[in-house]
């Protein structure tokens, strides 16, 4: 507890004459624990954090490359680990330059812990939380403008202060349940579609994507600032809210880049025609395209260009990864920039981006969202098979293999084939695919020898014909653990 509290005492800011890295950004300060272990305080949102702002995080350090993770051992040193290839290594990945410290120093277990990701963000929030409470009162009949104009009237830094809600004319004390009510019931209101500041991904998902036509609204960046605000408040004190993002907006927020993997859940038209491009050779067939692409807003057509002087540089066989890539990259920046950044700085001004390193996307979405109770009669009873029936032993396997499961694990296999953890408020019966109701769907495809696949937009899972009810488990296992949608089309 003790030191807990050193890490508020505010003295005045300063730099270490010797500091080879030179003066610290202002506002910040440098302080070292009991321990000796080095932290840095910032003063301008009275926030710590063990990486030097100097080098890492609040300066952009350059972003890791995919399915990398930077921690820190107990003595301060910092490694990388590689979910790719379930390794740690003290070598940084993007220069190869070994960190100091890490001379004779062990090598460190592989280890992927959701709990633990989630009790290393828990500490950082306790570690930086604030003493006494902040009131935020609120008539129920004006939830979203009465809590815009309180939340953007306080200090960023005193949204971390202890929550005291109180709905006008209501007798009650809020002991939780109140604040619990307010995140729902407001989380539901700023993320209608109807105010036009969102949109649903696609047709066949409850996600949602910032709306490229917000600006109808003159005030919509101030929103989304104070959208950024609350979302952040939901994270930091435990709070889930009623609505999920896509997935492609939770890798925005972690700085992570998007695929042609994320576009099948947004967008399946578009999805395959990317896909036929890039599995068919373009001269054959006659197509002519250039680094440019069209987008309609409110009626009006725009052309952008993907690279410099786009609509004059022809696609070729040789150069059509990079079009897909960078017509990927548009499709979800394009007409969303300004409001994207001005959520993140709102975001960023409850808790710092940099305190979402450990998660993934998947993960990011659970914290947010949480973990619905799943209804395993369900589940069952609203699943239909292909080329399987419910007596086949594949099948039996699947379902045993699910009861087995805890919640996490069956909340990311539901996100794996279904593309969220959430399931509609009428349960299994009513999950939606991309041509409207559609149920969970397992197929039998492939060979023994193959991993599982997911359709998303289908709501339908690919299970090869596993001989052992240990290969599908196996199987199954590692198509749950992986980050970047494993085997998903």
């Amino acid at each position: 507890m003790q030191q807990l509290q050193q890490r508020f005492l505010f003295s005045a800011p300063g730099a270490q004459p010797d500091d080879p890295l030179g003066t610290l950004p202002e506002g910040w300060e440098k302080r070292v624990e009991a321990n000796g272990r080095v932290y840095f305080v910032n003063h301008q949102n009275r926030t710590t954090q063990w990486e030097d702002p100097r080098t890492q995080g609040i300066l952009q350090e350059e972003a890791l490359p995919e399915g990398w993770e930077m921690r820190y051992t107990p003595e301060g040193v910092r490694y990388f680990v590689d979910h790719n290839t379930k390794t740690t290594t003290f070598q940084d990945p993007r220069t190869g330059v070994v960190g100091s410290g890490s001379t004779g120093a062990m090598s460190i277990a592989y280890e992927r812990s959701f709990r633990w990701k989630i009790g290393q963000f828990r500490y950082l929030c306790q570690s930086n939380s604030l003493p006494g409470h902040v009131k935020i009162s609120i008539s129920r009949t004006n939830v979203f403008e009465d809590s815009f104009q309180q939340i953007m009237r306080l200090q960023p830094f005193d949204l971390r202060r202890r929550l005291y809600i109180m709905f006008k004319n209501e007798d009650g004390l809020d002991y939780g349940g109140v604040a619990r009510e307010w995140f729902f019931l407001l989380s539901r209101e700023v993320l209608n579609p109807m105010y036009c500041l969102f949109e649903y991904a696609s047709g066949n998902t409850y996600s949602l994507q910032i709306n490229p036509a917000s600006a109808i609204n003159p005030d919509h960046l101030l929103y989304f600032r104070f959208i950024g605000r609350f979302i952040a408040m939901a994270l930091y004190h435990s709070k889930f809210i009623d609505s999920s993002f896509s997935l492609a907006f939770y890798k925005r927020m972690l700085n992570k880049k998007v695929n042609i993997k994320d576009l099948e859940a947004v967008d399946p038209e578009y999805y395959n025609s990317l896909i036929w491009i890039r599995d068919n050779k373009i001269e054959e067939c006659g197509l002519e395209m250039y680094f440019s692409a069209d987008f309609s807003i409110l009626g009006k057509i725009e052309s952008h260009d993907l690279k410099p002087g786009g609509e004059e540089i022809l696609v070729t066989e040789e150069n059509k990864e990079e079009y897909i890539k960078l017509v990927v990259e548009w499709h979800f920046t394009r007409g969303v920039e300004e409001q994207t950044k001005a959520f993140l700085e709102g975001f960023n001004e409850v808790v710092p981006l940099t305190w979402l390193q450990y998660f993934d996307e998947r993960e990011l979405e659970l914290m947010l969202c949480g973990m619905q109770e799943i209804d395993m009669e369900d589940w069952q009873r609203n699943t239909i098979y292909r080329n399987y029936t419910r007596s086949t032993k594949q099948i039996q396997w699947f379902w045993q293999f699910l009861k087995e499961m805890d919640h996490e694990k069956r909340a990311r296999l539901l996100q794996f084939v279904t593309g969220t953890c959430r399931v509609p408020v009428g349960g299994f019966s009513e999950l939606i695919g991309s041509n409207g109701p559609q149920k969970f769907c397992i197929e039998k495809v492939g060979k023994e020898t193959w991993l599982p696949r997911s359709h998303t937009c289908f709501n339908r899972l690919d299970l090869p014909p596993y001989r052992s009810y240990e290969q599908m488990k196996e199987k199954l296992s590692m198509a749950i653990e992986e980050t970047e949608g494993f085997g998903q089309e």
